[in-house]
């Protein structure tokens, strides 16, 4: 290698560690901002003064209410539910080979939907968040099922059997929308638009725990999308057990799609969008791929909340903003990769 050649080598590198370094405290930076944003007019020197009186334990006035117990919690939320979507968006486009793929490919937020459409219509006793999380689980085991086969599971297959799968939720959302009261039908409407604006600290711990849970397996196991982004056939002549590795890192995204899904309502996009657009910035190496996609994620979400309650003196639903701004960005890719191709 020249003199030349290693000077620009060494250049690019540390333009991608520049780049990794800011995608990884961007949710720290996204969380601070928004922490100033909000419908309650708090000056930045009143922030900084109720966060101190929450820690010292003093704070019995309201701002340090609206920060600790409405901005706080929400932001946190927000975090984990996008670091939850991006995460399972990186894995399905790794594990199927195709940047057009997000979380709810196979079925999962119809899923939800159904669940959350259950609950609020015929049997409110059952809290939205366990209906839709246990429907949610339920749309991803019936279409892994559908799809299976004497041979296996295929990637065409799978994802074949989620459209299926979407389409049936998704048209028995509908036929109870139809008949439900109109009073229940309002709230149902709004949740499957998304928001955060009934997050609190027992959410923040619910979800916490459930993303957790499914986000863990995926991080341990972000090396192994190397070798299955190679390949069915590629990674079969490694040694990897492809349909186990498979159905593993699928359940562990379910888990934490499903959750996030049950907390915030259904949320679009950002699946999609996050981790194509960090493909593009820093390699397709899962290893720092997936957690920087789950950074950028988490920062997206905290950026694109703080838009849907900072816009207007009430909330705008968050899926409408990331609907906003991911529909020309999934323009963009179609024509993109059917240009290009995966992987360039």
């Amino acid at each position: 290698m020249s003199s030349t050649e290693a000077v620009l080598v060494s250049h690019t590198r540390k333009g991608l560690r520049y780049k990794e370094v800011l995608i990884s405290v961007s949710p720290l930076m996204a969380a601070i901002f928004a922490l100033f944003i909000g419908a309650y007019d708090i000056s930045p020197g009143m922030v900084l003064k109720s966060i101190a009186l929450w820690i010292s334990g003093l704070g019995d006035i309201p701002e340090v209410s609206v920060i600790v117990d409405i901005r706080i919690p929400r932001i946190i939320l927000a975090g984990l539910v996008g670091m939850a979507l991006s995460s399972s968006g990186c894995v399905l486009q790794g594990i199927f080979r195709n940047p057009l793929v997000d979380p709810y490919i196979l079925g999962i937020s119809s899923g939800a939907a159904f669940g959350c459409a259950l609950s609020i219509a015929f049997f409110p006793w059952i809290p939205v968040q366990i209906s839709a999380f246990l429907m949610s689980l339920f749309a991803i085991l019936l279409a892994y099922n559908v799809a299976r086969t004497r041979v296996g599971v295929s990637r065409l297959s799978l994802v074949l059997s989620g459209v299926a799968v979407s389409a049936f939720f998704t048209a028995m959302v509908s036929a109870i929308k139809f008949i439900v009261d109109p009073h229940k039908l309002q709230d149902i409407v709004y949740w499957l638009m998304g928001s955060f604006s009934l997050a609190n600290w027992s959410s923040v711990f619910i979800a916490g725990i459930g993303i957790t849970v499914g986000t863990v397996p995926i991080f341990l196991m972000r090396w192994r999308l190397n070798v299955l982004s190679m390949g069915e056939e590629e990674a079969k002549a490694l040694g990897v057990n492809v349909g186990l590795e498979r159905f593993l890192l699928i359940a562990a995204q379910s888990v934490a799609v499903g959750t996030a899904t049950s907390i915030s309502g259904v949320i679009g996009w950002v699946g999609l969008m996050v981790p194509h657009l960090i493909r593009m910035a820093c390699g397709p190496d899962h290893r720092t791929l997936l957690p920087l996609s789950m950074a950028g994620g988490a920062a997206f979400m905290i950026l694109a909340d703080t838009v849907a309650r900072g816009m207007t003196s009430f909330d705008i639903p968050i899926g409408i903003i990331t609907a906003l701004s991911g529909a020309p960005f999934f323009v963009y890719l179609l024509r993109r990769s059917g240009a290009e191709g995966w992987g360039r």
